[in-house]
């Protein structure tokens, strides 16, 4: 509920309102869809000279499809943030990260981003050499609808320098739930992700690569989560510490989506309606969200 509208989208807002009268748990107008639905993952840009707003697609059944998008500060080499939204369409399986093998790539396909300058972009020896796994903030098994968009999941912009045991641990856990909530049909018609790592608070920043100021490593990683299903929404928000060894229970990680505002400084899923998004970021439910423990 961070906002920072100007006077032309309050009035935007406020009639968007009245045409389509929508509460937390109704939505009695297709319009409603027509109007938010393409954009609702993405939080407010920062907009600084420094930021880049990527949103990279492929073609997919003849239509083009938004693969993520993202927010990616160029002085520290890092995204912001990575948005992405799962429904009937990303949601499909029709690829194996394994297949990899099989191209003529040999294996996983690690590349710089084309739409970034590779002086802006981190390198392989940013992270192995250093400790650090390449933990990609929108997952290669998050978009695995086609090879083309898990593709470009292997791009260094989407990459994030996290330890093993966090990588492979609870952070693996939350993104294996949010996989299967997503994968779900009957979960969810559309389930909107916003994913990333803490690069603007000096107090949230563990170490740097090296000294190197400009390639910070993440002290907490945040996921908010907005799902929608028929007349009903719902959110939930998640801060994970890398810098301990300890694996806490996924349910200890949650937060209302208002609370994790405060921590990131980020305003998430701001093109909502003030009166819907004012209801779903205030509160959670852990048992509204399927198997989390």
């Amino acid at each position: 509920m961070r906002k920072q509208y100007n006077k032309y989208y309050s009035i935007f807002f406020l009639v968007a309102f009245i045409i389509v009268g929508i509460s937390c748990s109704k939505d009695d107008s297709s319009e409603f869809d027509e109007k938010w639905e393409g954009d609702i993952e993405l939080p407010a840009l920062h907009n600084s000279t420094a930021d880049i707003f990527l949103s990279p697609t492929t073609i997919f059944n003849g239509q083009q499809v938004t693969t993520y998008s993202m927010e990616y500060d160029k002085r520290k080499k890092h995204a912001r943030w990575v948005a992405f939204k799962y429904y009937n369409v990303t949601g499909q399986t029709n690829w194996n990260r394994n297949d990899w093998k099989q191209t003529e790539w040999g294996g996983d396909p690690w590349q710089s981003d084309p739409n970034i300058s590779q002086s802006d972009q981190r390198v392989q020896s940013d992270f192995g050499k250093q400790g650090y796994d390449r933990g990609h903030i929108c997952a290669s098994s998050d978009r695995l609808y086609s090879k083309d968009a898990n593709e470009q999941t292997f791009y260094y912009s989407n990459m994030s320098p996290q330890k093993n045991y966090f990588n492979t641990g609870v952070w693996s856990d939350l993104e294996g739930k949010v996989r299967t909530w997503g994968r779900s049909s009957t979960f969810r018609d559309t389930l909107y992700v916003v994913k990333g790592g803490t690069i603007d608070n000096e107090s949230q920043i563990w170490t740097y690569i090296g000294g190197d100021k400009t390639k910070p490593v993440p002290k907490y990683y945040f996921m908010a989560l907005l799902c929608k299903k028929g007349e009903t929404y719902k959110a939930i928000g998640f801060w994970m510490d890398q810098s301990t060894t300890a694996k806490p229970a996924l349910s200890e990680c949650a937060r209302t989506i208002d609370e994790l505002e405060e921590l990131t400084g980020l305003d998430f899923f701001h093109n909502l309606p003030d009166n819907l998004e004012n209801a779903v970021e205030a509160k959670y439910a852990i048992s509204a969200w399927t198997g989390l423990q």
